[in-house]
């Protein structure tokens, strides 16, 4: 999908300027959960069940 949008991004022809305002923020949107899965929420996840596991955990 991502790669899809990307023609419509750069396009020129006729009506490009409507398809570059509903392309752009997908595309965006793809980037931004693209890293967020694999650069934030594992890291995120760790720290609470480290956080959960000393918790519990007799000192």
């Amino acid at each position: 999908m991502f790669f899809g949008l990307l023609p419509i991004m750069w396009a020129s022809g006729t009506g490009s300027d409507v398809m570059k305002r509903i392309a752009a923020p997908l595309v965006g949107g793809i980037l931004t959960s693209f890293l967020l899965e694999l650069a934030v929420y594992p890291p995120l996840y760790q720290i609470w069940k480290w956080r959960d596991l000393k918790r519990t955990l007799p000192s």
